[in-house]
């Protein structure tokens, strides 16, 4: 019990150690600043790391975008998504290492004055010069400015006395082709080492447990293969339509905006096998094996829809938004059957699927077992190992066993685990949150590297 006990406190430890050994002066810049996924994502992952003391200690945080704002503007945004109960006093120490930089993202001159900001910013954190200081940029940012953004960081930004690192969100690409040239781009104005590409799925706590699970217990290391495993369901629904923003998401369609990236990275690390190590590049190169391995899709695997009105009216169709035009064939549902040819998992069938306007909110990893072979215990329903990586972090495996009781009939249980229940004193941090404290530390575990990108396309 106590040897049990003494490793979770050591992880936990071990966990926040981490955080402080990077504990570098550092400017993180986020472009885009005055955007939904700067407001939403950005900048209140930002506050929840400063609120537990994992920021490092000389930090400069400076917001540029198009939008002109006042500082006080500015802040106002910053903070217009934090939690109505924040700590009046952590909300204000936040903001005074906010400041702000208006510019375009094609102007040389207004990247020039924003690095005067950075520079005035690392002189009063007493570090100008240093070779220890830290330079983020953290593009929150459509993908039409990135190169040009990525430009202007390298030719007016970039300062090579010091470690610089870029943060790009999806969508990489809208295709294998536009991919490949978003990554040469990116590649000629920085090393693979400096470019931190988010899937901020690879940062749900759900997510990054796959590994512990597989690698960790034996019971079920020991059966994750065709042998025992009949298929595996991997999927995503959401209970809202485009609202609104159909007009940017048919450019996307579901497959472009779920299924190539959240769904394939989480279906890389269920199949992939144990890496040499726990280190970036083992665990991203069996990754990219995995998705090296998976057979060319076949149509009549493939499953494709858009939602409709409610039949009382109540919910619109995808073509009732004013922005979708008319003609559209953008899937908002998507099913395909994918199938990894290699050894442990030859003959089982991924299915993996995503939608819009469904009935509920979840996300879930389904590992379906084949039946036991000269059962004593015929014609039972099959054992399965669910992972809900949302919205509630949960794990059951679904069992056998005998009714409490004189009875003799047999009935299907769960053992669950609930974090929430299990682990009611610990706040899991939004996803977000986990990245960019991955960024600040320089772990690359949980990023898309470039050519695992290229295998996903």
């Amino acid at each position: 019990m106590s040897k049990s006990s003494t490793s979770s406190q050591g992880s936990l430890t071990c966990g926040l150690d981490r955080a402080a050994k990077e504990n570098k002066p550092t400017t993180i810049v986020v472009f885009g600043a005055s955007g939904d996924l700067a407001k939403k994502k950005t900048f209140p992952a930002l506050f929840h790391l400063y609120q537990r003391k994992l920021l490092p200690s000389r930090l400069s945080i400076i917001g540029y975008a198009r939008t002109h704002m006042s500082p006080e503007e500015f802040h106002k945004r910053v903070t217009s998504t934090f939690a109505s109960d924040a700590d009046k006093s952590s909300v204000e120490g936040f903001l005074k290492l906010c400041t702000y930089v208006s510019g375009k993202y094609d102007v040389a001159e207004d990247f020039q004055a924003l690095r005067t900001e950075i520079e005035k910013g690392e002189h009063a954190l007493e570090c100008s010069g240093s070779s220890d200081r830290v330079r983020v940029y953290y593009l929150a940012l459509p993908p039409s400015v990135f190169v040009d953004v990525a430009t202007q960081i390298k030719h007016n930004v970039y300062d090579g006395s010091c470690t610089n690192r870029v943060v790009i969100e999806k969508p990489f690409g809208h295709d294998l082709e536009s991919s490949r040239k978003l990554s040469t781009d990116i590649g000629a104005l920085f090393d693979e080492a400096e470019v931190f590409r988010i899937d901020h799925y690879l940062g749900k706590e759900m997510v990054k447990n796959i590994l512990t699970l597989r690698f960790a217990n034996v019971f079920y290391e020991a059966v994750w293969n065709r042998h025992y495993i009949s298929n595996i369901q991997i999927t995503f629904k959401e209970p809202f339509g485009t609202e609104g923003r159909g007009g940017y998401f048919d450019q996307f369609g579901m497959i472009r905006d779920v299924m190539q990236n959240h769904l394939l990275q989480v279906l890389s690390i269920v199949a992939m096998n144990q890496p040499k190590s726990l280190g970036a590049e083992d665990v991203r190169d069996r990754k990219t094996e995995v998705l090296r391995r998976i057979l060319p899709i076949q149509l009549e695997d493939t499953f494709l829809g858009q939602y409709v009105a409610s039949a009382d009216g109540s919910k619109p169709g995808y073509k009732d938004d004013e922005t979708v035009p008319q003609d559209s064939i953008t899937p908002t549902f998507a099913q395909c059957v994918l199938h990894v040819d290699n050894d442990r998992w030859r003959g089982v069938p991924w299915v993996i699927k995503a939608g819009k306007a469904l009935n509920e909110a979840k996300m879930l990893i389904r590992i379906q077992y084949k039946d036991m072979p000269n059962a004593l215990f015929p014609n039972l329903a099959r054992n399965e190992l669910v992972l809900q990586v949302s919205p509630k972090e949960s794990m059951y495996i679904k069992t056998i066993v005998k009714e409490p009781g004189l009875s003799t009939k047999l009935a299907m249980s769960e053992l669950d685990l609930s974090y929430k229940t299990r682990y009611h004193n610990v706040n899991i941090p939004d996803a977000y949150a986990t990245l960019i404290l991955d960024v600040l530390n320089g772990d690359h575990s949980n990023f898309v590297r470039s050519d695992e990108l290229d295998e996903a396309w």
